[in-house]
Formats: structure tokens, sequence, C-alpha cells
């Protein structure tokens, strides 16, 4: 009867621990914009930057990489970077400043180079509300060239092939603060019918128009929070069905 019991302790302690490690070894890519750019740390190499090693950008305070949001979120948690595929500038339609293409750094062009990661952190959108992209309407399939000029039917084929490529992927959508209108309606809608949970961000504090080294605190706090709350696929407990709701902006 000990040597039952014993192995059922042992069992338990077996699951548990498993369980702990699973969690703490996930591998995390990062599909973003200029705000989770740093120079050295980002894939492709020819990817731009805004955050340097070499120098600080005028009117900002970040300087290292450890003070980016997902840097600090990987170490809090103990995960690996898989991928950081964040390029500055970058929009998810083709419509780019001055009236320029931005079709070689969109997001679309981008989304099929993310590696092979268990939670994908997808934080966009923010450029397209300052360009100003134009809002498009919403289209689920058979997108054109002109099509993906604007946001609402861009943001819809990228999730549309994430979603199907990236099955098994946690995927999670970082939603900036101060951004347009049509631009939060159109993702909190787009990402509802892709079951693909916002993390919509608050108090957000920006020095030259990105976040600071508060601002980025504040991210990797509010973007953690989140998860906790949420669950994961994988290995937590909890139902994923919670995430099918995007949090929604009060």
């Amino acid at each position: 009867m000990k040597k039952i019991l014993l192995s059922l302790i042992v069992s338990v302690l077996s699951l548990g621990s498993s369980f702990a490690q699973c969690c703490q070894q996930k591998s995390i890519t990062v599909f973003g914009d200029s705000y989770s750019t740093f120079e050295g740390y980002i894939t492709p190499s020819t990817n731009e930057p805004w955050y340097f090693v070499s120098h600080r950008q005028k009117d900002n305070d970040v300087a290292e990489v450890e003070q980016t949001w997902w840097h600090q979120l990987i170490k809090k948690n103990g995960w690996k970077l898989c991928m950081n595929n964040s390029y500055s500038g970058s929009t998810v339609s083709s419509s780019g400043y001055r009236g320029e293409d931005y079709t070689p750094r969109s997001f679309v062009t981008r989304m099929d180079n993310l590696g092979n990661p268990d939670i994908i952190f997808i934080f966009a959108g923010t450029n397209d509300s300052w360009v100003p992209s134009p809002i498009g309407e919403y289209k689920y399939s058979n997108w054109t060239k002109e099509d993906l000029k604007a946001f609402r039917p861009s943001l819809a084929k990228m999730l549309d092939y994430m979603t199907k490529r990236y099955m098994g992927v946690d995927l999670y959508y970082i939603l900036n603060s101060e951004l347009r209108d049509e631009i939060n309606s159109s993702v909190y809608e787009i990402c509802g019918h892709y079951n693909v949970p916002v993390i919509t961000l608050t108090n957000i504090e920006k020095k030259a128009g990105h976040p600071s080294i508060a601002g980025m605190k504040a991210i990797a706090e509010q973007v953690d929070a989140f998860v906790k709350e949420n669950g994961c696929k994988k290995c937590d407990a909890k139902s994923c069905s919670s995430k099918a709701s995007s949090k929604k902006k009060k």
C-alpha cells in the first residue's frame, strides 16, 4: 500500500513539474512595428528599427533591449524568443506615408515569416492610424490588390491566413492606445470574427510618439496580466473559450 501511495505521489509531482516546465518554456514571436523593434534583435535583419543600440532616439529614453516590452515579458515568464519580425513604420495595409506603397514592409507581406512559436503577439495598426490608411470595408474573402490598400480587408486577410497557418499557436492582438476610433472598432470586429483576443492598452506613456521606459513597462504588465487571466491552449487548465471574446475598450 505504501509503495502504491509513494508511486501516486511521485506521479503527481512529475505531472506538476511537467506542467510548470511546459508553461515556462514557451517560445514567443513578436509581429510588430517600430514599438517592438530594437537594433540587432529583429528578423530579417533588413527590417528597419526605431530603437537603436548605437544611439538613443531624440526625446525618448529607451536605450537598452532589456527595456523593451517584449524582453521584459519574456524574462518575467521564463519564455524564449522564437522571432521578432518587427519593422519600423509598417502598416497592415499597403498604404504608407506620403502616399508611398508600403507593400514590402506591410504585415500582410511579412505574415508568413514568423517561425514556429507557441505564442504570437501581433502589435499592429498604429501606422495605419497615423498615415492615415483608407479604412475600407469589412471583407473576409477574395481580396484584391486594391482591397489591400485599406485597413479592414488587409487585417481580415492577415488574420485569415494566420489562424490557418499557425494552428495550435496562441494569437494575441495588442491594440495601441490613442488610435483612431475607426481603427479600434475595426480591430474589435475583425478579431472577433476570427476569435483572436484583443489586448487593449491604456495609459501608455510615450515620448516622440513611442513608448518610453515607463510605457514599455506598462505594456509588458498589461500584456502579462491579460495572458495570465485568459490562460493558454497548451498547458493551462482553463478553457480557452474565454479568449474568443475580444476585450473591448470601454
